[in-house]
């Protein structure tokens, strides 16, 4: 079973790195990070390096793609060929997957166009806008599509998708094998139960950040204005 994850500058490392622990330990499972180009890519905040050494175009039909999210998806969702290699595989997968803001790039490549998916909780608007039906769920099934909120609903979907592919048991197995037993000390993690000036102050960083992108790379600007229904 080939899974190829996508991989592009400025992902974030859970959406990646979470579903590749569930899914790498799946059987028979081959699991491949791919990208335009092989090399180092930086994740959203620089401190840490993925090297890719496969291209898109080695992996012609996967069994199962995986998009993460990440700021660096704007860039992504502008590039022609992730979009285009997006719409071939998607044409042969099992399964056609995205965390958080990679939905996002599968709705830029037409794949969520009447289907219903989730996003970050700041994107969803952004993903109505593109074609999607957006809903406010952890983890949503249309079809062979599947998508994941934000950043660490990647390793519910992908748990969700080993009970599809190999059984409760060899899920469950997953999820007490990397002891995937939540126990967050707040009640915080989604806008209707976060503290109204906690949901504030992540809207103002995310509109901060935007702004100090915008200003450290003013040819970015166009692209940044396309985000910003994703960001506040």
């Amino acid at each position: 079973m080939d899974i190829a994850i996508l991989i592009y500058d400025r992902f974030t490392a859970l959406d990646a790195v979470g579903p590749y622990e569930v899914l790498s330990r799946l059987p028979g499972a081959n699991l491949t990070f791919v990208a335009d180009e092989a090399g180092p890519v930086r994740t959203d905040n620089g401190m840490l390096t993925l090297v890719v050494e496969h291209l898109l175009e080695e992996f012609s039909s996967p069994d199962i793609v995986l998009v993460p999210g990440g700021p660096g998806e704007v860039g992504a969702r502008a590039g022609e060929p992730v979009l285009e290699w997006l719409r071939a595989v998607h044409e042969t997968s099992t399964w056609t997957t995205s965390v958080c803001t990679g939905s996002l790039i599968l709705a830029a490549a037409g794949l969520l166009e009447g289907k219903r998916a989730t996003s970050h909780w700041l994107a969803l608007e952004e993903l109505g806008g593109l074609g999607a039906i957006p809903v406010s769920e952890r983890v949503v099934f249309d079809g062979k599509i599947v998508t994941a909120a934000g950043v660490s609903a990647g390793i519910d979907m992908a748990l969700a998708l080993a009970e599809r592919i190999a059984g409760p048991e060899m899920a469950q197995a997953i999820q007490l094998g990397i002891e995937y037993d939540p126990q967050p000390p707040f009640d915080a993690g989604s806008p209707e139960k976060a503290p109204p000036g906690v949901v504030e102050a992540v809207r103002a960083y995310a509109r901060s950040s935007r702004s100090a992108r915008a200003q450290s790379n003013p040819g970015a600007l166009d692209n940044l204005r396309v985000h910003d229904r994703a960001s506040v």
